[in-house]
């Protein structure tokens, strides 16, 4: 069999994601899927972590959150980014997956806290380590969180799943003549205003010279072929 291409990846997850074809929440049939999806990756032995939003439950910058306090809404956020990880790893502790939910807001009744050393031992053990409650503070976004963890946990690459399939030239939704772009550098996805992560996220993976790769979470068998290095979605990189 063909080896992966990565051994470590960081897997950024929507909160969005979860939600399925529902209008809130979480989908049961959405996560069993995804963790499906996870599990083939595992048996593969690639050091998996995992980043989620808390979007399908709260944002701090949803309409639900107008006239709200702007930390008070992202710290409400990051509660709904805790709640979907003991989701997902209760799913895929049903699956038979060891996961561990780490998370960067202190709660420790509920999840350990993120310490670095920690979460690199799960790794190197074969466990899947989830990072709740984004970067710990406002203002930042899962994307960054996602950045960020990568670029602690060594990974070779951010996975960022979406709904969409790839990087396009524009939106494929209002322009039927929008191209997917295979691989496209850091500088050029700048020139051209393409919107892969926010600017904060970009900078940072862009500073590290840790690739991105954009692909449909909602594909069936997308997640493996990335993990293969095959052609699916978009290349972004330095």
């Amino acid at each position: 069999m063909t080896k992966p291409a990565y051994k470590r990846v960081l897997l950024k997850l929507s909160g969005e994601a979860l939600m399925g074809d529902d209008a809130y929440g979480i989908n049961r049939a959405t996560i069993d899927a995804m963790v499906a999806d996870v599990s083939e990756v595992a048996k593969l032995g690639v050091e998996l972590a995992i980043v989620i939003g808390g979007g399908n439950i709260f944002r701090g910058v949803a309409p639900g959150a107008q006239g709200m306090d702007r930390a008070t809404a992202d710290y409400m956020g990051m509660l709904a980014t805790v709640m979907n990880s003991l989701a997902l790893a209760d799913a895929m502790r049903q699956a038979g997956i060891v996961a561990r939910v780490m998370s960067a807001i202190s709660i420790e009744q509920v999840v350990e806290p993120y310490v670095r050393p920690k979460a690199l031992q799960y790794l190197e053990e074969g466990k899947i380590v989830v990072f709740a409650a984004g970067t710990g503070n406002p203002f930042f976004t899962t994307d960054t969180a996602a950045a960020l963890r990568g670029s602690e946990i060594g990974a070779q690459i951010v996975l960022k799943a979406t709904k969409v399939d790839g990087v396009y030239s524009a939106d494929p939704k209002l322009d039927p003549t929008a191209t997917r772009y295979s691989t496209i550098s850091f500088d050029e996805a700048i020139s051209k205003r393409l919107q892969v992560m926010d600017a904060t996220a970009f900078a940072l993976c862009r500073d590290q010279k840790l690739p991105i790769k954009v692909f449909s979470i909602v594909k069936p068998g997308a997640l493996k072929r990335v993990i293969m290095g095959e052609d699916e979605g978009t290349l972004v990189h330095v």
